[in-house]
């Protein structure tokens, strides 16, 4: 299924924002993009959502491999944020981040995890659930030195979190990092690191007329993958 096919077949009929609209309960539009039926799904959802991620980058949507990363901190009280995915396998999803930031340590405090990817722009989303585990060190400083050099210096700069009293900090200690490393290989951070997530359970959602989306959800079974059609 080519997505210039479904953009040439499918239009989007929105509601404009002007100055008149003043309630968001107003504010809707039809989901007309062709639907998910069973004969659409792989065997393994890896297979389908490296399908739709790679007509997301075909579409040229913004930033295609962000990701809302939800985790829950000691008291139950839930925390959200968007990061990028940097790779992805059987073993699971992966992600990079400074390991003294509020997300890394309500990970390490409880590893269950869910990810959902917002292909708003096709009509589309993937909810990912699983459990978190400290990516090894060998794996976290060959991406680290596959980063721009200005990233890498970055990841020095600020302790991810934390409060800061004003941005000039910031720009005035990477103007000192920068310098300091001009001419030399910028070292891994010690609090620097990763996340892999491994996949119990996946769901993708397509958009469908009068709201009957479609959704299905795969379920990791010991001897594969159990899939259902949920109502939407």
């Amino acid at each position: 299924m080519m997505m210039e096919n479904e953009n040439s077949r499918n239009t989007i009929t929105a509601v404009p924002v002007t100055e008149s609209t003043t309630d968001i309960a107003d504010l809707r539009r039809e989901y007309t993009r062709s639907g998910l039926r069973r004969h659409d799904l792989t065997e393994n959802p890896l297979d389908l959502f490296e399908r739709w991620l790679k007509q997301a980058c075909e579409a040229r949507l913004a930033d295609p491999t962000a990701m809302c990363v939800a985790t829950v901190d000691e008291q139950g009280q839930p925390y959200q944020r968007i990061v990028l995915l940097k790779h992805y396998d059987e073993k699971g999803m992966v992600f990079y981040t400074n390991m003294g930031s509020r997300k890394a340590q309500q990970l390490m405090n409880n590893a269950h995890i869910s990810l959902l990817f917002p292909w708003h722009m096709l009509d589309r989303q993937v909810i990912v659930l699983g459990r978190a585990e400290k990516l090894p060190a060998l794996d976290v400083l060959k991406y680290f030195h596959s980063r721009p050099k200005d990233s890498q210096i970055g990841a020095w700069v600020s302790k991810q979190s934390s409060r800061i009293s004003t941005r000039g900090i910031l720009e005035s200690k990477f103007l000192e990092l920068k310098q300091k490393f001009q001419n030399g290989e910028v070292p891994l951070p010690s609090f620097w690191g990763g996340f892999r997530v491994s996949i119990d359970s996946m769901e993708f959602w397509q958009g469908g007329v009068h709201r009957l989306h479609d959704r299905f959800f795969y379920q990791r079974q010991e001897n594969g993958w159990q899939v259902d059609r949920l109502a939407p």
